[in-house]
């Protein structure tokens, strides 16, 4: 029982890769068509550039209470001309992913930092006050 609650618990996402399907796809022959015929839909397609397809294929592993990692990843990127025929047809795997670490609970920004009583006391008098435009009632918006 205490082995079963410590086994890694694996998960895969995206698109299931099959190998042979992969393989098949040959630049100057085949055509979107074609390729949405042997792989299915793309995980993603560019937005902007030349027009690709990318099949994304990933599996984790993780234990309980622990943050899954990695165990395998693979991108098919498949590139096509203005005709819409296959031109390059690129693979990469677990090497180009970049792991990002966050700085904490905390999403650092720019300006200055203020304190409590700056934020609770601070636009007192600032905004909105008797006198000011646009201020009080008769003010643009007021009744």
């Amino acid at each position: 029982m205490m082995l079963a609650g410590c086994s890694s618990i694996r998960e895969s996402r995206g698109y299931i890769r099959d190998p042979i399907l992969t393989e098949v796809i040959q630049p100057g022959i085949d055509n979107r068509r074609s390729v949405e015929g042997t792989l299915g839909r793309p995980t993603f397609t560019s937005a902007y550039g030349e027009p690709t397809w990318y099949y994304v294929s990933s599996t984790t592993g993780r234990k309980p209470f622990v943050r899954p990692r990695i165990r395998q990843h693979s991108v098919l990127a498949v590139r096509f001309d203005e005709a819409g025929n296959v031109s390059e047809v690129d693979r990469s795997g677990i090497d180009e992913v970049v792991y990002l670490r966050p700085d904490g609970d905390k999403t650092p920004t720019l300006g200055r930092e203020r304190g409590f009583l700056e934020d609770l006391f601070g636009n007192i008098g600032r905004v909105g006050g008797a006198g000011m435009p646009g201020g009080g009632p008769g003010g643009p918006g007021g009744p």
